[in-house]
Order: C-alpha cells, then structure tokens, then sequence
C-alpha cells in the first residue's frame, strides 16, 4: 500500500484520475484510513458525495469494491453469508438416489456457503486489499452496529460450522451515514473521522463538466449558482451534487445550453424531489431563483 499511496498528492491525483475532486482534507483523511488500516466515517448531507468517495477510492487504489447497503431490519446473516440450500437440498437427493450417506460437515463446507459483502471483503485474495464500503450504517439497527464494531475490530468473522474467517488483507472499510441517528461511541472511536460539506461553486460547476461533458462552462456554473440558492430555501431535500450533475445532464438533452427561467421551469424535477419542495421553490417564484445575475 505505501509504493501504491506513497503521500497525499498521489492519492489526489489518483482521485483526481478517477472523476473525483477531493480536497486536501479529504484526500488526507483518505490516504489515513488506507495507510493506517483503520476505519473511515464519512458524515454529510445527502448527495455531497460520500458514496463516490469510497467508489473513487477503490478505482485509485486498482482494487475491489464490495458494497454492503445498510437498512432497516438488516441481519447480520444477510450481511456475512447464508447457506445455498437449494444446493444442498440437491445434494441430498443426489445422495438417496446412489445410496451416499451425507455427513452434516460434507452439506455445511465452503462449497455450499455464499458469501455476502462482509465475507467477500475479508475473503479478498488481493493483491491489494478491497475497499468495503458500508453505505448509510446509520439506517442499521443497534444491534448490526454492535456486531459491526467487532468486525471492523478483528477483521474476522466465524461461521459456526467452519470457524473463523480472518482477513489475509484486511479491507480498507469506508462508513457512510446521513445522520438519520445517531452511532454508538463504540464505533465511532474505532473510526477516522471526515465530515463532507457542499463544495463550493466553483467545485459543484468543475464536477459538471467533468460528468457532463457536453455542458458548456457558463452552463454548469449557472446550475451550480442554481443548486446554492435552492439549497438557502427551506427545502425538505435539498439538492446536493448528485442532483446538479442530474440537472445539468437533463439540460443538454433538451438542448439547453443556458439557464433560463423557462428552462428551470421546464427541467425542476430533475433537481427538486418532493412536491413540497416544488410547490415552495413556485411560491417563492423561480425568477428570484434563478435570475440572469448568477
């Protein structure tokens, strides 16, 4: 890992190579979660990028993402790995039909076992170690995250009938979460720590071009001036990056090539995603919103 990330300039440049632009304290929070080995926590609003984050970490260090979408309800089986039982069901018929006695280790071996993304990441052969990125953990309920913690402490699970599974290469582990709740202090000391804010115009309008390559600059400034003054409104969701990449995108298929009234108008739903964030950006009137001085 340190001939791949020998500094944070090279990790920028890395990201940087993979569509991302990072700031420099992200970039060093980054290189000190892959250098250390130790968990990273990434906070923000939604849409500010934490996701792209971990997938841009993944393309610089040429190695594997596994992704494991955290929600309500989640198990801890759904999470490591769960039995094929069909498979198994089939061989059990396989059996009776030669007259094979099956012992309950032939059904419960690796063979048999599908391994979900915790596993996967800690079974990744390399050569370098994957980047497990557990998206939105604060959807998880109390008792994935205690378990979570012990994970991320041992780089190792057990499976009752096989015993435990160790990390050769310990995954570089990237958390997000959208502060729905709070996380235990358990997990967050076991973690580096970056808070992700809204870039700045200038940076929302560089990220546009880079992903909407046939936005023309003075159109993607003007959708990251658009984006800024929707997100001063009182708004239920306000549009982060992700949405002004959508935005921007939607205006060159209809052929757009400025931000006019009309065309914010004609193109709002690509940025506001609830009916009440619609009805209130009419009520205060796109005009004042999107006025010819952004």
């Amino acid at each position: 890992m340190a001939a791949r990330l020998p500094d944070v300039a090279t990790l920028l440049h890395a990201l940087d190579d993979a569509e991302y632009l990072a700031d420099e304290s992200l970039g060093t929070a980054l290189f000190l979660a892959a250098r250390m080995g130790q968990p990273i926590l990434l906070e923000g609003e939604p849409g500010v990028g934490k996701t792209e984050a971990a997938k841009a970490l993944a393309t610089a260090l040429e190695t594997t993402l596994v992704r494991l979408q955290c929600y309500e309800g989640l198990t801890v089986a759904e999470a490591i790995y769960e039995w094929n039982y069909p498979r198994q069901l089939l061989a059990i018929r396989l059996a009776e039909s030669t007259g094979e006695t099956l012992r309950e280790t032939d059904l419960f071996s690796s063979e048999y076992l599908l391994a979900r993304p915790l596993l996967a990441a800690l079974d990744h052969q390399g050569p370098r170690p994957a980047v497990l990125l557990i998206d939105e953990v604060d959807r998880g309920d109390d008792e994935f995250e205690a378990f979570l913690f012990e994970l991320l402490a041992e780089s190792a699970v057990t499976i009752p009938e096989l015993g435990t599974r160790r990390a050769v290469h310990p995954p570089v582990v990237v958390l997000t979460s959208n502060r729905t709740r709070d996380l235990h202090d358990a997990l967050k000391r076991r973690c580096l720590y970056h808070w992700i804010d809204y870039p700045d115009t200038g940076r929302v309008a560089e990220i546009i071009r880079r992903r909407v390559p046939a936005a023309t600059g003075s159109l993607a400034l003007q959708v990251a001036h658009g984006v800024a003054r929707l997100r001063d409104l009182d708004l239920a969701k306000p549009p982060g990056v992700a949405e002004a990449i959508s935005w921007a995108a939607a205006l060159r298929v209809l052929g757009v090539s400025e931000l006019d009234l009309a065309a914010a108008e004609q193109t709002a739903s690509a940025v506001l995603k609830y009916a009440e964030d619609m009805r209130a950006v009419r009520d205060t009137g796109f005009a004042g919103i999107f006025s010819d001085d952004g």
